[in-house]
C-alpha cells in the first residue's frame, strides 16, 4: 500500500489515457476545478441530519472490524464510524486531507485520483458516498476499484437522486445545503449498466434519505420508515446501490473443488434413508453425508446405522440432535461438516438428491453465493403441497422478496446451498436475529441478506412424499412466520 499522504496524482490527470489530447485537457481543467472547489468546502450544519442517517445506513452495511476503503473521503467522517480494522481513506483534495488525517490519525489517507486507483491491498468493503455524480469518468473509476476487491467485496455507493436537482439548488441558495458543481445525475438504471460495462455484478439497490434535516421526531418517521414504502420511495434524496465482481472474476479466482457435507435432518423418515444414500450424488472433491436424527419413533436412527453399515463406500456419519427442530439440527450438521459447500437435502425427498449437482454448480460458476430452491417454478405433483399451504408459501415469497431486497420465490423449500466461509458469517452475525427460527430456512435467508450475498433461486420439480408425514404444523408455524416477518421488519428493512 502507498505510504500515508503520499501524492500520486499527475497534472495532466491519466482518468482519459487513451483519450485525444483535447479530452485529456478538458479532463484535467475538470479536476483541478474540483480540487480548488473541495481544498475550500466547508459542511453545512443544516447538512447534519443527512451526513448523520448516512452513517447509520452504512453502519448497518458494515460490520465492525471490516477492512474498508472509502474513495472521496473527504474528511474522513464516514469511515472512522465505521470503526474499521483497516480504514483506508482516499481522496485527491490535499485539504481536506489534512483535516482528515488530525481528526482520524487512527485511519490512513492515501491522496490519489480515484481513476488512477493503485493500492497493493484488498478490502472488505469499498465505499463510494455521493462521489459517482462528481467523477470525469465513471466507468474507469469502476473498474479500477475492481483491483482492491476479492469475490466476497462488497463495492457500497449512494449518490444524489435527479428528482433532487432543483431542490437540492434552492436549499443552497437558501444556505440550507452547499452549492455544488455542475453533477452526474445517474439514475439507478444508469448505475447498473456502469457496473456491468465495468465487470460488477447487482447485488441489490434501494433509496434513503426522505428528510435531510436534523428534526429527530419527523427525521426518523420519514427516513426509517416513509422512504421504504411506495409512494414515498420514489422522492428519496439518495439512491443506494450494492454490488460485486461478476461472476466471470469470481469464477476465474476459485480455488481447486471442495469437499461437499450434504446435510440431512431426518425425523420419522426411516423408509427414506437407504434412498437417500443411493441418490445423492458425488460432488466436488468428495461428498460427505452427515445425517442428524431428530428424536425419531419409527426407527429412523437404526436405519441410518444400517445404511452406513451397508455402504462403506460413501462417507456418512450420523448425529443425534439434542435440541428440537429443523434449524437446530442443520446447524448441529453444518457445525460438524467438514465440507468447504454445505447443502441441505430434507430426508422426505420431496426435492430430488438429483438435483444437487445444479445447486453446485451454480455456487462454483460465481452465479451465485447463496442458492436456493423453488418449488413454484414446474407443476407440483398432485398430494406435493397442500393448497393452503401453496397460498401461504406464495405469500411469504411476496413479502420476504419485498424485505430482503433480494427476489427469494420460495422462502421454504428445504434445500440451500452455500459456502462454509460465508455461512461461517452468518453464524457470526447470528445475534442480530437472535434463535427464534426453529426451521432452519429464515436464519440463513435472513443471514444472508443482512451480508449482501448474492441469493439465487433453483428451480426444482417438487414430489409427493413416498414415506411418512410432514412435520409442518399449518397454523402453528404459520403464525411463527408471522411473527418472524414482522421482527424482520425492524432488523433488516426499518432500520
Amino acid at each position: 500500500m502507498q505510504a500515508e499522504g503520499q501524492d500520486t496524482v499527475v497534472e495532466g490527470d491519466g482518468a482519459a489515457a487513451c483519450a485525444t489530447d483535447g479530452e485529456a485537457l478538458a479532463a484535467a481543467r475538470y479536476r483541478a476545478e474540483r480540487i480548488r472547489f473541495w481544498n475550500g468546502y466547508v459542511r453545512k450544519p443544516a447538512s447534519a441530519g443527512y451526513y448523520r442517517r448516512l452513517a447509520e445506513v452504512y453502519r448497518y452495511l458494515v460490520p465492525p472490524r471490516s477492512r474498508v476503503l472509502e474513495l472521496g473521503c473527504g474528511t474522513g467522517e464516514l469511515l472512522a464510524a465505521l470503526e474499521p480494522s483497516l480504514g483506508v481513506g482516499l481522496d485527491f483534495a490535499p485539504e481536506l486531507l489534512k483535516r482528515a488525517a488530525q481528526r482520524h490519525p487512527q485511519l490512513r489517507f492515501v491522496r490519489a485520483d480515484v481513476h488512477q486507483l493503485d493500492l497493493d491491498a484488498k478490502f472488505d468493503y469499498v465505499i463510494l458516498s455521493d462521489l459517482i455524480n462528481d467523477l470525469w469518468d465513471v466507468q474507469t473509476a469502476i473498474e479500477r476499484v475492481a483491483s482492491v476487491c476479492t469475490p466476497a467485496t462488497r463495492v457500497i455507493i449512494n449518490t444524489y437522486s435527479r428528482m433532487w436537482e432543483l431542490p437540492l439548488r434552492l436549499a443552497a441558495r437558501l444556505d440550507l445545503a452547499n452549492s455544488a458543481l455542475n453533477q452526474n445525475w445517474l439514475t439507478l438504471e444508469d448505475l447498473d449498466n456502469m457496473l456491468a460495462l465495468s465487470g460488477f455484478e447487482l447485488v441489490r439497490q434501494w433509496r434513503e434519505v426522505l428528510w435531510p434535516l436534523a428534526m429527530p421526531l419527523l427525521a426518523s418517521l420519514c427516513n426509517r420508515y416513509l422512504v421504504k414504502l411506495w409512494p414515498f420511495r420514489y422522492l428519496a434524496l439518495t439512491n443506494f446501490v450494492v454490488a460485486r465482481l461478476g461472476p466471470e472474476a469470481v469464477a476465474q479466482a476459485r480455488g481447486p473443488e471442495p469437499v461437499v457435507s450434504v446435510i440431512v435432518p431426518a425425523r420419522n423418515e426411516a423408509g427414506n434413508i437407504e434412498n437417500a444414500v443411493r441418490r445423492v450424488p458425488e460432488m466436488g472433491a468428495g461428498t460427505e453425508i452427515i445425517f442428524v436424527e431428530g428424536h425419531s419413533g419409527d426407527g429412523t436412527c437404526a436405519a441410518i446405522e444400517a445404511a452406513i453399515a451397508l455402504h462403506p463406500e460413501r462417507r456418512m456419519r450420523l448425529l443425534r440432535q439434542s435440541g428440537k427442530g429443523k434449524g437446530d439440527a442443520v446447524r448441529r450438521g453444518f457445525a460438524e461438516a467438514q465440507g468447504g459447500v454445505l447443502m441441505i437435502l430434507d430426508a422426505d425427498l420431496t426435492v430430488a438428491p438429483e438435483d444437487l449437482p445444479r445447486f453446485y454448480r451454480a455456487l462454483r460458476s460465481g452465479r451465485g453465493e447463496f442458492i436456493n430452491g423453488v418449488r413454484f417454478v414446474y407443476p407440483m405433483e398432485k398430494q406435493a403441497m397442500r393448497f393452503l399451504n401453496f397460498l401461504g408459501n406464495k405469500f411469504f415469497s411476496l413479502a420476504f422478496s419485498w424485505l430482503l431486497g433480494q427476489n427469494v420465490k420460495d422462502t421454504l423449500c428445504g434445500t440451500k446451498v452455500l459456502s462454509r466461509a460465508d455461512y461461517e458469517a452468518i453464524a457470526a452475525n447470528r445475534s442480530y436475529f437472535g434463535d427464534f427460527d426453529p426451521f432452519g430456512d429464515f436464519d440463513l435467508i435472513f443471514g444472508a441478506a443482512k451480508l449482501d450475498l448474492k441469493i439465487v433461486d433453483m428451480p426444482v420439480r417438487y414430489h409427493e412424499r413416498i414415506y411418512g408425514q410432514t412435520n409442518i404444523q399449518r397454523w402453528r408455524h404459520g403464525l411463527l412466520l408471522l411473527r418472524m416477518f414482522g421482527f424482520a421488519l425492524r432488523r433488516l428493512k426499518f432500520v
